[in-house]
């Protein structure tokens, strides 16, 4: 006879315990090599399956890895070139201006740390979804959800949504960087930092201004392309024009040729003409392009270059002191000097102004 069948007829009539309760039922060994069986068994009917399922796991995993590390090294090297490709071209005056290093570094930074976030959202997220498919989970719930918490996410970090998408597209069509005089209708002044959220400015009286992307409307820059100087020259009407236009394109000509005005003038300064002409005085325009952000400053030159060229000319401007007043001119005579008493009651010292004062008493007691 066998040993398990042994165990099994002592495990049928078990003998009473001396104290008369029942003694609890100790696993044999039949049901110990039937559960390992079992379970030999059914490992081995599932092994394969949990097999595949791993390498399948392990193969989505070093997939999504390797490609995410391979668009993040390609978007790098992209920003790279494109930093390069700028520096290539920065040969002339004009290119030198509109993009300098640290624009172009943010800039790079910006655009390279989005397009990297973009790409590992993608692929490690596609990768997660493809894992929890794998253990045969129903993904449609878990979709649904997502969808539902994003939308709700949505409407509540609308103003945040909308702040990063204005500076995403800010940056991308570098509509202004660091370095640049913008006019962003909330506020102006010079670009600090450029960021997808909040825009830096530094005002005019050294404040710095935090502009939210998203409260951009417009964008006025003033440091791209080129500047325009205009000067209007107030004179006499009774002045020679012919003297007046050749003061100040003596003033232009000597100023175009002394540095540092022929590195900050782009363009000849012209003197454009009448801009206006009225009984007692008549303006002429001076105008000339130049390098962005630089048009105050030419202005303010040309100026002190013209009020010195017309004191030396004796050409008068008017509203300023720039020549002594014309010998014949005589003072204004007063206006009311002419103008008689509305009425006799208005004179003091008149007859009825006197008749119609009120009676003293000295002048009642003068008869006695």
């Amino acid at each position: 006879m066998s040993l398990p069948v042994v165990l099994s007829a002592a495990g049928a009539t078990p003998s009473p315990s001396p104290s008369g309760s029942t003694a609890p039922v100790v696993p044999s060994l039949q049901d110990a090599q039937q559960s390992a069986t079992n379970a030999a068994s059914w490992v081995e009917q599932n092994w394969s399956t949990w097999l595949a399922m791993g390498l399948q796991i392990l193969l989505i995993l070093v997939v999504a890895f390797v490609l995410r590390a391979a668009v993040r090294r390609a978007i790098t090297k992209l920003i790279d070139r494109m930093n390069r490709t700028v520096e290539s071209v920065d040969g002339t005056a004009l290119s030198g201006l509109l993009i300098n290093a640290e624009r172009r570094r943010q800039r790079s930074q910006a655009i390279g740390s989005v397009l990297r976030s973009v790409a590992s959202f993608l692929i490690l997220g596609t990768a997660a979804l493809m894992v929890l498919s794998t253990f045969k989970i129903n993904l449609a719930p878990l979709l649904a959800s997502a969808g539902v918490a994003g939308v709700a996410i949505g409407f509540g970090a609308r103003n945040l949504v909308t702040d990063f998408l204005s500076g995403v597209f800010m940056i991308l069509e570098d509509q202004y960087g660091v370095g640049d005089t913008i006019d962003a209708g909330v506020a102006s002044g010079e670009v600090i930092e450029v960021g997808l959220r909040v825009t830096k400015l530094r005002g005019d009286n050294g404040e710095i201004w935090y502009v939210r992307n998203g409260e951009v409307k417009r964008i006025g820059n003033l440091s791209q392309g080129w500047a325009t100087a205009g000067v209007d020259v107030t004179v006499r009407a009774s002045e020679d024009l012919d003297r007046v236009k050749a003061t100040l394109d003596e003033v232009a000509d000597q100023m175009s040729k002394e540095e540092p005005w022929n590195e900050l003038l782009w363009g000849p300064i012209e003197v454009l003409g009448l801009d206006s002409v009225l009984i007692d005085s008549m303006v002429v325009r001076i105008s000339a392009r130049t390098m962005p952000g630089k048009s105050v400053t030419v202005e303010r030159e040309l100026r002190w270059r013209v009020k010195r060229a017309f004191d030396a000319a004796n050409i008068r401007i008017v509203g300023g002191e720039t020549a002594a007043a014309s010998p014949e001119a005589t003072p204004a005579a007063d206006p009311a000097a002419a103008v008689a008493a509305p009425s006799v009651y208005s004179n003091a010292d008149s007859p009825q102004s006197a008749a119609a004062s009120p009676i003293t008493p000295q002048q009642r007691s003068a008869p006695k």
